[in-house]
């Protein structure tokens, strides 16, 4: 049986894709940006703030949590979600030792 296209490439390589097509979204942007100006955990409804559906931030939440980028605890009735810390500090290392790759060679193309 032949690999699958994820295990072609390194786990390096994987985290990668994994942090941008997370980042890919608009939407996920704007819930970070916006855990990121509470400076906290929001409990409240994203509705109002992002300005899409229930369902819709719903899923947006589940892939950031997937990722580990936020956390949820349930409060209640509600599920109160912030920024995981330690997870947000090892994407931003990964990606900026990614992206301050730079080609010196200025005769390419």
């Amino acid at each position: 049986m032949g690999l699958t296209k994820t295990e072609m490439f390194t786990d390096l390589q994987n985290e990668i894709a994994l942090f941008a097509k997370v980042l890919g979204h608009p939407a996920r942007v704007a819930i970070l940006q916006h855990l990121f100006k509470i400076e906290g955990c929001i409990c409240g409804d994203l509705v109002d703030e992002i300005g899409l559906a229930q369902p819709t931030i719903s899923q947006h939440l589940k892939e950031l949590k997937l990722l580990g980028l936020i956390k949820g605890n349930v409060e209640g009735t509600s599920v109160c979600y912030c920024i995981d810390k330690e997870n947000w500090t090892n994407m931003k290392r990964v990606m900026l030792q990614f992206l301050d790759q730079d080609i010196d060679n200025k005769n390419c193309c």
